[in-house]
């Protein structure tokens, strides 16, 4: 082939995949970056594991967060709840997976936190070294793991302490809550004090400087007002709620901010009866 047959040929080749490149370009959609929607404030944001957030089938036949059965309690007009928690997370693993500080870096003075950890700190999440904490309120601590992969782990009434102060620091105001008692039951009632936990929790609340809702015993009055045989069908398992239970999580969350004196979050609630149904 002479050359400038050749040349040819090279320039045919050049502008025919230039044609095919710009074809195949023009043909493939743009995928924009999708951004999280902004948040807006005031906010209150639900921080805990999967009893506050979890769902499955709706929560009928699955478990379910009562963090979805709060936010239709509140007045969307005046305030603004987003659902933060993260099922198998405990007070030390949020913090740690850096959950906590993607909440610390959204907050504004004048917005609000409810939290509720201790159900993946307890004793059943004790083959999880990840959630782990020490039991109490105290500033004692484990080292554990060599080298890059030492920790120091604190107290679960530590945790819950930082995490206060890191909020109020912003401006923000705290409401911590004792555990939802687990489907466990003695002499016709359900356990309460989820195994010290509850005090702690209380313990940390006033250390801190933080709002406190007992919410086992809310929740475990409800419970022990339905009877074991109807609370069963409330739970999906041991730990977890269906979406009925979740209800009455929720409903014993938002008692509690009615009780708490000076706190200007009861205005953002909605009147007592409204939203879905209640449950007994």
């Amino acid at each position: 082939m002479s050359a400038p047959r050749f040349l040819l040929l090279v320039a045919a080749l050049t502008i025919f995949a230039a044609a095919a490149s710009a074809q195949e370009a023009a043909a493939t959609p743009t995928v924009a970056a999708t951004e999280p929607a902004p948040t807006l404030h005031p906010a209150l944001f639900l921080v805990g594991d999967s009893i506050t957030k979890t769902g499955t089938n709706d929560g009928v036949t699955g478990p379910w967060g009562m963090g979805y059965e709060i936010i239709p309690l509140f007045d969307p007009a005046k305030i603004h709840v987003y659902n933060e928690g993260a099922g198998g997370r405990s007070s030390r693993s949020y913090g740690d997976e850096g959950l906590w500080a993607k909440i610390v870096a959204r907050l504004q003075p004048g917005d609000f936190i409810i939290m509720m950890f201790g159900h993946n700190d307890a004793a059943n999440s004790a083959n999880y070294p990840d959630r782990t904490t020490i039991t109490g309120n105290g500033e004692e601590t484990l080292q554990i793991g060599v080298a890059d992969k030492k920790k120091t782990v604190h107290t679960y009434g530590w945790y819950l302490r930082q995490y206060v102060a890191q909020a109020k620091a912003k401006g923000v105001t705290v409401i911590l809550c004792s555990q939802i008692p687990r489907n466990s039951w003695s002499d016709g009632h359900i356990k309460r004090g989820f195994d010290g936990y509850a005090q702690w929790a209380r313990e940390a609340a006033q250390a801190s400087g933080a709002l406190f809702i007992d919410l086992n015993n809310l929740t475990a009055d409800r419970y022990d007002a339905m009877g074991q045989e109807k609370t069963a069908t409330y739970f999906n398992d041991y730990q977890h709620t269906k979406k009925a239970g979740a209800r009455v999580n929720a409903e014993c969350v938002v008692a509690g901010v009615r009780q708490l004196k000076d706190c200007p979050l009861r205005d953002d609630l909605l009147p007592a009866g409204s939203g879905p149904a209640s449950h007994p």
